[in-house]
């Protein structure tokens, strides 16, 4: 018998969490090695376990799934990342597959394609859900979805997740070895860039586009 496939699971939802692993034991080819509640553990325990696969949430707390994406790329190329999702929108499809991820799923109707998936990426395919491959070839022919946010770099996108969650400037400073006044000048910048006049904005649009959490 061939080594198992072995697995990664990163959701901030405990049930969505458990479920995944719960579903993934159902098959004797799939591993799963380690589990995190959020990206930041997700691509420590990634470079602590070395799984042939990672399943990452766009919506997680400290690193959203995306940057944490393109971070385990940069770190680990050999890991084929899965996005399991609630996000249908072809900005967050398109900006998953951008920072390196090799499959899109979304959450409600993943079931058994998520173990599908596995195998597929670990094989060095790539795999949709069926509904996004609809939205994907809706969008042949035409540009990738594009916008203000997508001008934002990957620090500033990290900084703009953190001031969301409540941070303050001398904690995210502390965090991302910046000094305050440093972080004060990336969130004007991230004003002037994203439109918006006050933290609210902010938050909003970190909202809208899967960065952090509603809860």
């Amino acid at each position: 018998m061939p080594a198992p496939i072995t697995v990664l699971v990163a959701d901030d939802h405990a049930l969505m969490r458990e479920g995944l692993v719960e579903l993934l034991k159902k098959h004797a080819d799939i591993k799963v090695v380690a589990t995190a509640a959020n990206g930041r553990e997700a691509v420590r325990l990634a470079s602590e376990h070395q799984p042939q696969v990672a399943i990452f949430d766009i919506s997680m707390p400290e690193l959203n799934g995306i940057d944490a994406t393109r971070e385990l790329a940069e770190r680990l190329p050999g890991v084929r990342v899965i996005v399991l999702s609630m996000h249908a929108g072809a900005q967050h499809i398109f900006q998953a597959l951008g920072a390196g991820a090799h499959s899109y799923l979304l959450k409600q109707s993943a079931g058994e394609e998520v173990a599908a998936a596995v195998r597929a990426v670990a094989a060095g395919r790539r795999f949709m859900s069926r509904e996004v491959s609809a939205i994907i070839a809706e969008q042949m022919g035409r540009p990738a979805p594009s916008g203000l946010f997508e001008t934002l770099s990957s620090r500033e996108r990290q900084i703009l997740q953190l001031v969301a969650e409540g941070r303050s400037s001398a904690a995210i400073g502390l965090d991302l070895h910046l000094s305050p006044k440093t972080v004060d000048t990336y969130r004007s910048r991230l004003m002037q860039k994203l439109q918006v006049k006050d933290l609210y904005g902010l938050i909003k649009l970190a909202i809208l586009h899967g960065l952090t959490p509603l809860e």
